[in-house]
């Protein structure tokens, strides 16, 4: 059911023109809600998500999150799983690139397209706050550290495919280089503000990582 909001002027901006009219109806206020709190989580880091900040944001009244969230944590937990699940979609294009280019840029490519996103923030925001990862951990059927786990899900899938054509070697512990694909990843993404590491950097590495069963593929 839409949404009806009062008017509220969007968090930087004051014109007319970009405040919602009394009465506007809000089709999907939840995506909003959360679209929003990915903008503030990136512009601002985790210790700026508040409730007031993400309403603010979104340019709603503070009581619309609260009727579609059971508390904030619920609201948390949903951005996760939301972005999380986003994942599933460049999982499949990556499986699909098997068998083209080569394995170390299909891999650095999905590296940084993940790693470029909203996903070192969310990762960020969960150690940040432990309750939040303590919710996640009572509704995920997947174990792990949410983003972590679906990307290391994704980049097996990938190397298994690989494996299967024979473009790494037949014995390649596709789980554990995943592991350590995505390891490196973050490592080189985090604490950099939203910016990419230095041109080649990520390729190096994945190189690294994947230079034993490169070499021992089949013929």
């Amino acid at each position: 059911m839409p949404t009806i909001v009062g008017t509220r002027p969007l968090r930087g901006r004051g014109s007319k023109e970009d405040r919602l009219p009394t009465g506007v109806h809000i089709a999907e206020p939840r995506q909003a809600l959360l679209d929003a709190a990915e903008r503030v989580l990136l512009r601002d880091g985790p210790d700026a998500l508040t409730s007031r900040a993400v309403t603010d944001e979104a340019g709603f009244a503070k009581g619309v999150l609260h009727r579609h969230f059971s508390d904030f944590e619920d609201f948390l937990a949903a951005l996760v799983a939301d972005r999380a699940g986003r994942i599933g979609a460049q999982a499949a294009e990556l499986r699909a690139s098997a068998g083209t280019g080569t394995v170390a840029a299909n891999l650095a490519e999905a590296l940084t397209a993940l790693f470029s996103s909203v996903a070192v923030a969310i990762i960020a925001l969960i150690v940040f706050r432990s309750d939040l990862l303590a919710r996640l951990r009572q509704t995920r059927a997947a174990g792990g550290v949410p983003v972590l786990a679906e990307a290391t899900t994704m980049i097996s899938s990938y190397l298994a495919e690989e494996c299967a054509l024979g473009r790494i070697a037949v014995d390649a512990d596709a789980g554990s280089l995943a592991v350590s694909l995505v390891g490196a990843a973050h490592l080189l993404f985090a604490g950099r503000g939203g910016a990419p590491p230095a041109t080649g950097e990520l390729h190096r590495a994945v190189t690294a990582v994947i230079a034993d069963v490169l070499q021992r593929r089949r013929l």
